[in-house]
């Protein structure tokens, strides 16, 4: 049920319902209960990076396009699937779905990620994430309509009233802090950095996006663009060529659970987002 409330599957009298909702008599609760998912954890060889690893954790740089954890849709080839082929067990904490994963990001972008191997590491460091005190940096590329050099985004969360694939910024029962500043503009678009204070669902996509800056490639959030002029980026085509969004999660930062230790991991820009990147580059110098 606590992974449903997440979700925003419960209602009480109509508004996104909390673990923390009292109910009097006379409450009204509606679950939008999801499917049934029966799947066998396989152990599977898949192409990714694995940048750090022990006997309590694993560091690892998705690429995009790889689901995280088994679902609707994905029963098999996921990062956890990947995993127990590469290092064995993960930690059992969770949905019988998702060993491991303290947290998560979306299939289409790309970046670090940590995945607990006990359960001792999943519980500190989940207590990490819930306390704030993991330090994580986003790398953005956005449709550049006058976004303000940095400030701070902090509003409701839930799903979004009338279409269940999307969140919104607009409306819901849970909190969302993200900070943003703009590295550098070229037009007509911005490299920005996100941290976040909270990691919610597609939280970043969605606050830029109520912002009036979607990320490029964003197929929910944003809106498919061909710039005309000039002539260079228009023959990228839409969305200066991108089939991903223009997400990266480039650093992680945490304590260690065993050691006490800080580590920080920080990862490059993967080909696709370099390339056009480069591309703007090109034109904003000429």
């Amino acid at each position: 049920m606590a992974l449903w409330i997440k979700d925003g599957r419960v209602t009480v009298n109509g508004a996104p319902g909390r673990a923390s909702t009292s109910l009097r008599p006379g409450s009204t609760v509606e679950v939008d209960e999801p499917p049934e998912i029966v799947i066998d954890l396989l152990a599977e060889s898949l192409p990714f990076e694995v940048v750090y690893q022990d006997d309590d954790l694993v560091v690892v740089d998705k690429p995009a396009g790889l689901v995280v954890h088994p679902g609707a849709g994905h029963a098999q080839g996921t990062l956890v699937n990947g995993l127990l082929g590469r290092v064995g067990s993960l930690s059992p904490v969770g949905a019988p779905t998702r060993p491991g994963i303290v947290h998560r990001i979306d299939r289409g972008t790309s970046g670090l990620l940590v995945v607990a191997r006990t359960e001792a590491a999943h519980h500190h460091l989940a207590r990490q994430f819930s306390r704030h005190e993991v330090s994580r940096r986003y790398w953005a590329l956005v449709w550049d309509r006058h976004l303000p050099d940095s400030g701070t985004v902090e509003t409701a969360f839930g799903r979004h009233p009338t279409d269940r694939m999307k969140f919104t910024g607009r409306a819901g029962a849970r909190h969302a802090i993200t900070h943003f500043s703009v590295e550098r503009r070229l037009p007509p678009c911005a490299v920005v950095e996100c941290r976040l204070d909270t990691g919610r669902t597609h939280q970043i996509r969605v606050h830029l996006s109520e912002l009036g800056a979607p990320l490029l490639g964003d197929a929910l959030y944003g809106q498919r663009r061909q710039v005309e002029r000039p002539v260079e980026l228009r023959r990228l085509g839409f969305d200066l060529g991108l089939t991903r969004q223009a997400l990266h999660a480039r650093h992680l930062g945490f304590i260690h659970p065993r050691t006490g230790l800080p580590m920080a991991f920080d990862s490059p820009l993967p080909p696709e987002l370099v390339a056009v990147l480069e591309a703007l580059e090109r034109v904003c110098s000429a």
